[in-house]
């Protein structure tokens, strides 16, 4: 592979590392209130991951640290944005837990797959990517409604509800999965002694 070509197949990750960076002006917008320059950040944040996310199906530029650095990625984005509208009042306290509760749960539970049992392949769910969009939906609904203050609060409620729930079913799925297949690998295991 020549050095071009090395430089453009890196491409996908180095926006993804820029959008872990956004992530500092983006709460810090936030914390400051300036809702549409935050809204304006977000937006930018939510393209590049559509762009690295197409640069690397599209070209074949997929990598392990690459399948890593995305989820981490949109999950810093979106935690500091529930952390700071959580503290202003914007979102309910009670969910910012739950999603936390449930990325520690994915994460920890991640890590114990990757140590005891085998390596461990990033692979997001379709439930789990459901609720990463609602996620991102929440964020952007609440934003426009602290800029223009015309959205009928029946949308956030209701967002809030679907992210709930999505929030639930995808850590249920989660560990369901992935405590099946390391029960699976243990039972392997016992099998060859």
């Amino acid at each position: 592979m020549t050095q071009r070509e090395t430089l453009l197949a890196s491409l996908p990750n180095t926006i993804t590392v820029m959008r872990m960076a956004a992530v500092i002006p983006l709460t810090w917008l936030l914390i400051d209130r300036a809702y549409g320059a935050a809204l304006v950040v977000a937006f930018v944040a939510g393209l590049s991951d559509a762009v690295d996310g197409f640069l690397a199906k599209r070209f074949g530029w997929e990598s392990y640290i690459g399948g890593i650095l995305d989820p981490l990625a949109d999950k810093l984005l979106l935690l500091s944005c529930f952390v700071v509208l959580a503290a202003q009042g914007w979102i309910p306290p009670w969910l910012l837990l739950l999603v936390l509760g449930r990325d520690l749960v994915i994460v920890v539970g991640a890590l114990m797959f990757h140590f005891w049992f085998r390596h461990l392949e990033p692979e997001p769910s379709l439930l789990s990517k459901l609720n990463t969009c609602l996620q991102i939906a929440l964020v952007l609904l609440v934003l426009l409604d602290r800029i223009r203050g015309f959205i009928d609060p029946l949308w956030v409620v209701g967002l809030v509800w679907a992210v709930s729930v999505t929030t639930v079913l995808s850590g249920v799925h989660y560990v369901g999965v992935w405590g099946l297949r390391a029960w699976r690998v243990k039972a392997g295991d016992s099998a060859d002694e």
